[in-house]
């Protein structure tokens, strides 16, 4: 009997102690299931704060100062330094995955052996004068390797002699002024044309197009000086013999122009150089405004058609072709002898992944290739970008984890044509088409120190409002008061002066191909100069030899908050996106937008009101249309707030309607003569690529329309596109609706 009891007081205890274990295996994933359903935000209810927290002014500093020690081009093994440092350092963050990942590309330099230069030459063919090989280095960097001199990637090859003929900024603009009122040719003449206002690649297809021998492009004092600032290193104006390089090709979104749609790997078919994508077929070359002088100073024809023409050299400005009578033999001669080349470059790719939505992608990326020492373009992004990394890191060394995946990105060969991040995207298209959710830029984080500047989808509109009103200024004058107000006050809406100015997305880095072509929602946020009182552009320094890391601590954020505040937003963006149970995206932002965008096309076209009606051309079904997604979006959000966050697959539902609006605007059949670019409210302007426009299709249709040969043709295709924004619009508000 007594060893009866024993017995069964053992299986008694036994049982007792699995039933703990089974009760503590089921609590614990309870909590497991419960952190990962809700991204660990009840864990970690301050998580954002501590993010923010986490990141210091003055380790991005220190990020700068070590990524900009020596110059990091493209295919360079400098780059590849550089890339393998930021690897190391995201794995010593302790994020999930840091990898290499290549492309070989074709990329462009200067001949070592051949330099480019321009020259003066007189009736015997003798070069009288020539512009500088080289800028001269900024103090503490005379003895760096590695500086390329100044050229214009992807130019044409070639030593052309012609008459020289001013065109301003080479605009389409200017070329109707030269060629229909003051009957100018450029057919077979060397171009001379200011930097500034539009895309340099643009500049050069429109000289193509007018039949340019080559094009020169110059920095003017009036569009790279600051009135009454020295130039660097005294001021942060740009030197008399400072040359802004650049590429100077018309991809249109292409990526690598011997792949042009799909990565540049080994196993892929490339086309012949002289069959790739946007190369220039003219040389083009570039020079400083001291040089510029001397070139422009006696010029001859007719004086610059108005004062628009005229820039702050001490020259006439008198547009060609060709010098002044008594200098009248003398004639330019280029000397460009670029060549181009297949070279690899590397993407660093690093991870976080998810726990409750692991195959849902935020991407946070920028590119950290530059022209020289990058002092401000990229670095000053890639430095924010390291410090985000490095503060997400430390939240998951507290046991946080976000929602969705968020992966990060170093991106090569962006000044080479978007090329790494582009690469990235076709190879992946597949998969960035049904998983990721957004893409935030991280370039240059200022370009001025004036005010916030962001360009964004719609979508993406409160979020940032609600961000940045958690934000404290780093402005001065603005104790105690959050980076909204300085924002609003300092550049309110057009359209809305109650709420900051949000811009439209354009071209000009990463965001492209992810935006243009993928319909993935997308923003890029930094600090920018006061756009009512500075009328120079971008910043004078851009792409020379002296933007430095002392540029950037002198004169542009000596304490680094700017760039801190700019990190905080950013980061905020990814922190949110990936980890918001229900996305923050807001849809009746975007109808907003459309109606908007809609009126401002439809008022371009009343320019023409006896066309309109001559050629039945009616904005009504467009109209309709952005109405009808107006309601739609109106009742997605009324049943979004009745959602039930208790059923997973609702919320996941709702989730992927949001995350597929901005794929819904694509066009895969991509807009007129512009593959690449699909996005049918959104596209890069056709003749300046670094602006924004709405309704893209319908703008070109109708520009210059009352210049085209055959207006029935024209108009009918103004209808067509018409047409094709109407039914996207609608097909876009037919994917908000309640699933059935």
């Amino acid at each position: 009997m007594a060893k009866r009891t024993v017995v069964l007081c053992s299986w008694l205890g036994f049982l007792a102690l699995l039933a703990l274990f089974l009760l503590g295996f089921f609590v614990g994933w309870c909590v497991n299931s419960l952190g990962k359903s809700r991204g660990t935000s009840e864990v970690f209810p301050d998580a954002r704060r501590q993010l923010f927290s986490e990141m210091k002014a003055e380790n991005i500093q220190d990020f700068l100062h070590s990524f900009t020690r020596f110059p990091h081009v493209a295919g360079t093994e400098q780059n590849l330094h550089l890339a393998k440092q930021i690897q190391n350092q995201w794995k010593a963050f302790g994020l999930d995955t840091a990898e290499l990942v290549h492309y070989d590309v074709l990329l462009s330099y200067p001949n070592p052996n051949s330099p480019n230069y321009i020259s003066i030459t007189d009736d015997g063919g003798k070069e009288i004068f020539n512009t500088s090989l080289f800028e001269n280095p900024p103090g503490g960097y005379e003895n760096i390797s590695g500086v390329l001199p100044p050229y214009n990637a992807f130019s044409a090859q070639g030593e052309p002699l012609a008459d020289l003929v001013y065109i301003n900024y080479g605009r389409t603009e200017d070329f109707f002024k030269l060629e229909r009122e003051m009957g100018i040719n450029c057919t077979g003449k060397i171009l001379i044309a200011r930097y500034g206002k539009i895309f340099r690649g643009n500049k050069v297809k429109n000289a193509m197009l007018a039949g340019a021998k080559g094009i020169i492009l110059y920095s003017d004092p009036a569009d790279y000086c600051a009135p009454g600032v020295k130039p660097y290193p005294d001021g942060w104006n740009l030197p008399g013999q400072g040359v802004q390089r650049g590429n100077v090709l018309n991809l249109n979104g292409a990526g690598d122009p011997l792949t042009p749609g799909y990565p540049a790997k080994d196993y892929m078919f490339r086309l012949e150089v002289s069959d790739g994508v946007g190369i220039p077929t003219i040389p083009v070359h570039p020079i400083g405004y001291h040089d510029a002088d001397v070139l422009l100073r006696f010029m001859g024809g007719p004086a610059a058609p108005d004062k628009s023409w005229k820039g702050n050299l001490n020259v006439s400005y008198n547009v060609g072709p060709g010098f002044l009578e008594r200098y009248s033999t003398r004639k330019i001669r280029m000397h460009v002898h670029t060549t181009s080349q297949i070279r690899r470059i590397y993407n660093v790719i690093g991870s976080i992944k998810g726990t409750a939505e692991p195959d849902r992608y935020i991407i946070f990326g920028g590119h950290r290739d530059s022209w020289v020492l990058g002092g401000i373009d990229p670095t000053t992004g890639a430095a924010v970008l390291q410090e985000v990394a490095r503060s997400f890191g430390k939240m998951m060394e507290k046991g946080w984890r976000p929602r969705r995946t968020i992966l990060f990105a170093s991106w090569d060969a962006e000044e080479f044509g978007l090329l790494g991040s582009t690469e990235w995207a076709e190879e992946n298209s597949k998969i960035l088409q049904t998983r990721a959710v957004a893409y935030i830029n991280t370039d240059s984080s200022i370009e001025g120190n004036y005010t916030l500047r962001v360009d964004c989808t719609p979508l993406l509109n409160q979020l940032v409002y609600n961000l940045t009103k958690e934000i404290s200024s780093p402005d001065e004058g603005y104790g105690g008061k959050s980076l909204y107000e300085s924002w609003l006050e300092k550049d309110p809406s057009r359209e809305n002066n109650q709420q900051p100015r949000i811009n439209k997305l354009g071209s000009g880095s990463d965001f492209e191909a992810f935006f243009q072509r993928l319909g993935i929602a997308s923003g890029r946020a930094r600090y920018t100069k006061n756009r009512k009182v500075d009328k120079y552009s971008n910043y004078p320094v851009y792409h020379t030899t002296y933007e430095t890391f002392e540029l950037v601590k002198q004169f542009y954020d000596p304490t680094f908050q700017k760039q801190l505040t700019v990190a905080q937003l950013r980061a905020g963006l990814v922190y949110e996106l990936s980890s918001s149970p229900v996305l923050p995206f807001q849809c009746q932002d975007y109808a907003e937008a459309l109606r908007l965008y809609a009126n401002e096309i439809y008022d371009q076209a009343k320019k023409h009101k006896a066309q309109l009606e001559m050629y039945k051309v009616s904005f009504d079904p467009l109209f309709s249309a952005v109405n009808h997604f107006a309601d739609v979006a109106t009742d997605f959000h009324r049943r979004l707030s009745q959602l039930d966050m208790n059923n997973p697959i609702a919320v996941r539902s709702m989730n992927d309607q949001l995350m597929l609006l901005e794929r819904a605007f694509i066009d895969p059949l991509g807009l007129p003569g512009k593959l690449f670019y699909r996005h049918i409210i959104f596209a890069p302007s056709s003749h300046n690529k670094y602006a924004g426009m709405s309704f893209p299709g319908i703008y070109d249709a109708l520009f210059d329309i009352d210049s085209r040969t055959d207006p029935r043709k024209a108009w009918e295709e103004v209808k067509r596109q018409i047409s094709i924004a109407a039914f996207t619009v609608q097909a876009a508000a037919g994917t908000l609706e309640a699933v059935l």
